[in-house]
C-alpha cells in the first residue's frame, strides 16, 4: 500500500543544501553536537533502520549521502516515516547535528514524500548482480552501484576538460550534420534511413571528417567536434554501434602536431582526473606520461612474427604469413591490406603502454597524405593504449586529383562487395579544388579514453545507455 496519497505529492520542492554541502559546511563536529542550523535536503531514501522510538536513514542525492536522524518525539508522522520504502524520494527539513557516535546527520523535523517507488529497490549489500540488468536499468544502477556513477561522472568531466583544453589552444567547437547524403570519413558500414520529403536515402554519419575539412577550406583554421557517430557493426566490450568521437583539424599542421596534441591532451586528462599520468588499468600499471613511444606498423609485426616484413614483401609471401598466423585474407587484398591484417591480428593487442603506430600503407588510408619519404606509405598513425586503438590521425590528403583516384578505388571495392568502402563525394572534391592548406587531423574515441581513465573493462560501463539485444519476453509490467 502507498504510504501516502499521491495527490499530496508537491509540484515542486526547494532544497537549500546538498549532501556534499552539508558535509563541507560541518566537517569536524564532535559527537553529540546540535548546531542550531537547519537545512532543507532532498533525495532517495537508500538505507533505513529502526531502534524503537528512534529511526535512522541514508538520504542520497546527486552529490553523495547524508544520514537522517528521526526521533519519534520530533519527527511528524513517525510511523509513516518508518514505513517508507527503500528508494522513495523524500524532502527533509531539520537541524544539522552529530549522533553520540559522531555521525553527521540531519534531524527529521519536517518531511514530505516526493515520489514513491513501486518496485523493490536493490539494497546496499547486494546491488544489481546481473550486468545486463545494470545496463538496461541504468536508472537503478546509478543509485546502487557507486562504480557506475563514478565512471559516468568522470566521463562528463573528461568532455568538459577536453573542450577547455582545446579552446585554450585556439580551436573552435562546431557542429556538422548527422544525416549525410553520402557516407564518408571512415571505412565502416553505415546505418541507412530515408528522408520522405526529399524522397532520398540518408546515412547516419560514420565520421564528421569530410565536413570538418570543408570548414578548414572555408577559413576556420582550427576546428573540433565532439560528435556522436554511428557504425552498423557488432557489439563487443570495445564496440557500440553509436559512440562519441572527438575530431579536430589544424591548418598548417601535420601528423607530428597530431601526435603532440594526443599525448599532451591524454596526459593532462589523466593528471586532472586520476591525479597523475601513471594509472592502473584492469590490474596492470599504465604509463601515460609524455613522450609516447613511436614505432612503425611493419616494425611491430616483425617483433611478433620474427622476420622482416614490409610493403615491398612479395604478395605470395604475405599470404603465406597470413595463413601461418591464422589471419583471413581475400584475393582482392593488396600488400598494404595484408600487412595491416597481419598487424591487427598479431601485434596490436600486444602493445600495452602508449605507442604511436606509424606509416600505414596508402591502400588502407584513403584520406591520408602520402609519406614525404616512403613510397606506398602515408603519414598516418594510430595510438594504441592497453592493446586497443585510441585514435587515428594523419597529415590530410590535400590533392583533389589524388583524392579522386582514391575515392574511385574505394568505389570499385564497394561495387565488388565491400560494404565498408567509401563512395565518391563530388562536393568534397569540389571543396578540395578551392584549396585545402597543409592540415593535420585527429580522431579520438571518447568512450575508449573514458574506459582507460575510469578503469572500465567494457564500453558498456562508460555509456549511459548502451545498445543491447532485445529483452527476452519484453520488459515486465
Amino acid at each position: 500500500m502507498p504510504v501516502t496519497d499521491r495527490t499530496a505529492v508537491p509540484h515542486r520542492f526547494d532544497p537549500d543544501a546538498t549532501a556534499a554541502e552539508v558535509h563541507a559546511r560541518f566537517p569536524d563536529l564532535e559527537p553529540g553536537i546540535e548546531t542550531g542550523q537547519k537545512v532543507v535536503v532532498a533525495g532517495r531514501l537508500m538505507l533505513r533502520r529502526g531502534q524503537g522510538k528512534l529511526a535512522f536513514g541514508q538520504l542520497a542525492d546527486s552529490t553523495g549521502r547524508i544520514q537522517l536522524f528521526a526521533p519519534a518525539d520530533v519527527t511528524p508522522r513517525f510511523e509513516e516515516f518508518t514505513s517508507l520504502s527503500l528508494g522513495d524520494w523524500i524532502g527533509v527539513t531539520g537541524e544539522v547535528m552529530t549522533t553520540r557516535k559522531g555521525e553527521l546527520s540531519v534531524k527529521v523535523e519536517e518531511w514530505t514524500i516526493l515520489a514513491e517507488t513501486r518496485r523493490s529497490f536493490p539494497d546496499k549489500w547486494h546491488g544489481i548482480t546481473d550486468p545486463d540488468t545494470r545496463y538496461r536499468q541504468r536508472y537503478v544502477d546509478l543509485w546502487v552501484t557507486e562504480e557506475s556513477r563514478s565512471a559516468l561522472q568522470l566521463r562528463s568531466r573528461l568532455v568538459s576538460l577536453t573542450r577547455r583544453w582545446l579552446e585554450e589552444r585556439g580551436f573552435m567547437e562546431v557542429e556538422t550534420p548527422v544525416f549525410h547524403p553520402i557516407p564518408g570519413g571512415a571505412l565502416a558500414r553505415p546505418f541507412v534511413t530515408h528522408h520522405n520529403a526529399l524522397d532520398q536515402d540518408m546515412y547516419l554519419r560514420i565520421a564528421p571528417e569530410l565536413y570538418l575539412k570543408r570548414l578548414v577550406v572555408g577559413g576556420f583554421e582550427r576546428v573540433f567536434e565532439i560528435a556522436r557517430v554511428f557504425r552498423n557493426e557488432g557489439l563487443s566490450p570495445r564496440h557500440n554501434p553509436e559512440f562519441t568521437m572527438l575530431e579536430l583539424y589544424q591548418a598548417y599542421g601535420d601528423w607530428t602536431d597530431m601526435m603532440s596534441i594526443t599525448e599532451n591532451l591524454v596526459a593532462h586528462l589523466a593528471t586532472e582526473l586520476c591525479g597523475g599520468t601513471t594509472i592502473t588499468y584492469q590490474g596492470r600499471e599504465l604509463d601515460l606520461s609524455v613522450p609516447w613511444k613511436r614505432a612503425t606498423l611493419a616494425e611491430l609485426v616483425e617483433e611478433q612474427i620474427g622476420r622482416p616484413i614490409g610493403i615491398d614483401t612479395p604478395i605470395d609471401e604475405l599470404r603465406v604469413l597470413c595463413d601461418e598466423h591464422e589471419v583471413p585474407w581475400r584475393d582482392s587484398y593488396g600488400p598494404g591490406k595484408l600487412l595491416l591484417e597481419l598487424y591487427e591480428k598479431t601485434a596490436e593487442s600486444a602493445q600495452w603502454d602508449p605507442v604511436f603506430v606509424t606509416e600505414y600503407p596508402i591502400e588502407v588510408s584513403p584520406l591520408a597524405r602520402p609519406h614525404r619519404e616512403l613510397a606506398g606509405m602515408t603519414e598516418r598513425f594510430e595510438a594504441i593504449v592497453a592493446g586497443r586503438e585510441l585514435c587515428n590521425a594523419f597529415s590530410e590528403l590535400v590533392d583533389p586529383d589524388d583524392q579522386r583516384e582514391r575515392f574511385e578505388a574505394q568505389a570499385a571495392e564497394k561495387a565488388a562487395g565491400d560494404d565498408e568502402a567509401m563512395s565518391v563525394d563530388e562536393d568534397y572534391l569540389r571543396a578540395l579544388e578551392y584549396g585545402l592548406p597543409p592540415t593535420g587531423g585527429l580522431g579520438i574515441g571518447i568512450d575508449r579514453l573514458v574506459m582507460l581513465l575510469a578503469d572500465a573493462g567494457t564500453i558498456r560501463d562508460v555509456v549511459l545507455f548502451p545498445t543491447l539485444r532485445p529483452e527476452q519476453g519484453g520488459a515486465d509490467r
